[in-house]
C-alpha cells in the first residue's frame, strides 16, 4: 500500500504568479519530496496563476472563481491534506531543501507544540516581520535569529506548520475573518487549549512580504480586529473595535474605507 504523506503544504494564492511559480519551484526541491502532498488553492486569480500551476502535474490545484479571502482558502486546504501534519505557504515564500522534515521532525520532538514555524528572512537573509501580539494590532517585528527554538504567543501564517488534529478539533479556521485574523484566531486557539508554537530559528524560509494598502484590504483588516475582539474579549470590547473601525478612518477621511467597515464588507464581498 503507498505511504500516505508526512506533510501537507498548502500554498494560497491570489495574482501573484511570478512569486507563485518561484515558490513552486522551490517545493519541487524539496528533501523528502515523495512523502509531501502539494496543494495550491488559487484564490480567483486573473493573471495566469492557474496556468502556472498546471506547469506543475504533481500539485493538487484548488482553483476557486473569485478571492474568498484567506481564512477560506487555508480551510479549504488542510481538509483536502492527507497528512497529519500540514504547512501553510504564502506564494511569497520560498523554501530550503530540508525545511519540510525539519520542522515535521520538530513537531514529533515536542507533543506540547501545536504548531512550528521557520524563521522568515528577506531576500538578502535579514530576519523579516513575523511575529505579532494578541489581540492583533497589524504590528509586526522580526524574531531573534538566535539558535534555539523558542515559544512565541503568534506567528504569522506566511509560514506555519500545524497539527491538523488540532485545527479539527476546533472544527475549521473561524470564517467570519476574510483576508486577515485566521492565523491570529489559530494562534488563541492553540494556546487556549494549553499547547504552545515553537519558532525554530534554525529553519529559514525567505518571505518578500506584502504591502497592500488599498481600502478594502484596510477595512478587512479592522473587521478582523473586531471579529477577534469580540470572541475573546467580550462584547463590549468587539463593539469598541468595531467603532474604532469606523470612526478611525472617518477622521483620516478615508471614505472608501469608511464605506466598507460601515457595511461590514470583507475581502471576497460578503458582509460581516
Amino acid at each position: 500500500m503507498k505511504q500516505p504523506p508526512r506533510v501537507s503544504v498548502v500554498v494560497v494564492s491570489h495574482n501573484r504568479a511570478d512569486r507563485l511559480r518561484k515558490c513552486l519551484e522551490s517545493l519541487e526541491r524539496l528533501e523528502g519530496h515523495e512523502r509531501l502532498q502539494l496543494i495550491v488553492v488559487e484564490n480567483g486569480s486573473r493573471d495566469g496563476s492557474a496556468q502556472v500551476v498546471e506547469e506543475f502535474p504533481d500539485i493538487q490545484h484548488i482553483r476557486l472563481p473569485k478571492n474568498f479571502g484567506l481564512t477560506k482558502a487555508m480551510n479549504l486546504g488542510w481538509r483536502a491534506a492527507d497528512a497529519e501534519y500540514v504547512l501553510f505557504l504564502h506564494e511569497d515564500t520560498e523554501v530550503d531543501a530540508g525545511v519540510a522534515m525539519r520542522l515535521a521532525d520538530a513537531l514529533d520532538a515536542d507533543a506540547a507544540a501545536a504548531a512550528v514555524c521557520p524563521l522568515l528572512v528577506d531576500d538578502d537573509g535579514n530576519p523579516a516581520p513575523q511575529l505579532g501580539s494578541l489581540p492583533p494590532d497589524g504590528v509586526w517585528r522580526a524574531a531573534d535569529p538566535s539558535p534555539e527554538p523558542v515559544a512565541v504567543e503568534y506567528a504569522g501564517g506566511a509560514a506555519l506548520m500545524a497539527r491538523v488534529f488540532l485545527i479539527k478539533a476546533v472544527r475549521q479556521i473561524d470564517e467570519r475573518y476574510g483576508q486577515f485574523g485566521g492565523d491570529a484566531d489559530l494562534a488563541a486557539q492553540f494556546l487556549r487549549a494549553g499547547k504552545k508554537i515553537l519558532l525554530i530559528p534554525g529553519i529559514r524560509v525567505r518571505h518578500s512580504g506584502d504591502r497592500r494598502t488599498e481600502a478594502l484590504v484596510r477595512a478587512d483588516f479592522l473587521l478582523g480586529q473586531a471579529v477577534f475582539a469580540s470572541k475573546y474579549l467580550g462584547f463590549l470590547a468587539g463593539l469598541r473595535a468595531r467603532l474604532a473601525a469606523i470612526f478611525g478612518p472617518l477622521v483620516r477621511l478615508q471614505l472608501a474605507e469608511v464605506r466598507y467597515t460601515l457595511a461590514g464588507q470583507k475581502i471576497d464581498g460578503t458582509q460581516e
